[in-house]
């Protein structure tokens, strides 16, 4: 939740982290708006680095202008969504490929093995029951440890700056069972070929899973807008 925080000379980045994070996790709805003074008040900060935020916000479409005195979280856009996607197929089946060879060459640091385990299993465990932003939660943190075992930190640099799309968008398929579990199922396939060293099979898995959560996330997007 939005909390209030205290003066720093990174305030303007506190207060666009914590923006982002709202917008990610649903507590900022598409076409909510915001002003400054509103935004400011939640925060407990002035409207500067609101102000400095909010354009740094716009700047990477998470925002869009609404009013004079204000802007509105953008509305999702399947065709985006799709687009990102496409990206995503590329860069998680290099780094599923990557992963796997470092493991098969030995040189693979086994913290970072140990962190794909643990962060598949964290996802796994959670039930039908789990709040829908743990499971994004989940899923994002075990993307995130495949691409830090691929060993070319360029993979997550370059994903990190849409993981809020992903994020919001996720929400519209996890809201069934039969997705969910799905989904852990590739996760699964995808983790047994990293550590099986099988580069070509960690890559198709990969690929497939980003291009089938792609296709289905951008139809649920669409049927929305």
């Amino acid at each position: 939740m939005l909390h209030q925080l205290k003066a720093q000379p990174a305030l303007i980045d506190q207060v666009h982290e914590q923006l982002v994070a709202a917008i990610a996790e649903g507590q900022l709805q598409p076409g909510q708006r915001l002003t400054q003074e509103n935004v400011a008040d939640l925060l407990g900060v002035s409207r500067q680095p609101v102000s400095h935020a909010l354009q740094m916000l716009k700047r990477r479409g998470l925002v869009i202008e609404h009013g004079r005195r204000g802007v509105a979280v953008a509305p999702m856009d399947g065709a985006q969504i799709q687009n990102l996607y496409q990206v995503r197929e590329a860069l998680d089946g290099l780094a599923a490929r990557l992963a796997a060879m470092r493991v098969e060459a030995n040189l693979a640091d086994n913290a970072e093995i140990e962190n794909l385990k643990a962060a598949f299993e964290a996802g796994n465990v959670l039930d039908d029951k789990a709040a829908v932003i743990d499971l994004i939660k989940a899923d994002v943190a075990n993307h995130r440890a495949l691409h830090d075992l691929s060993g070319n930190p360029e993979i997550a640099r370059t994903v990190e700056e849409h993981w809020p799309q992903f994020m919001r968008s996720m929400a519209v398929v996890l809201d069934t069972s039969g997705h969910r579990a799905q989904l852990w199922q590739e996760h699964e396939e995808i983790l047994s070929a990293v550590l099986e060293g099988n580069a070509e099979l960690a890559e198709a898995l990969a690929r497939g899973h980003a291009k089938r959560a792609g296709e289905e996330t951008a139809v649920r997007v669409g049927a929305i807008e």
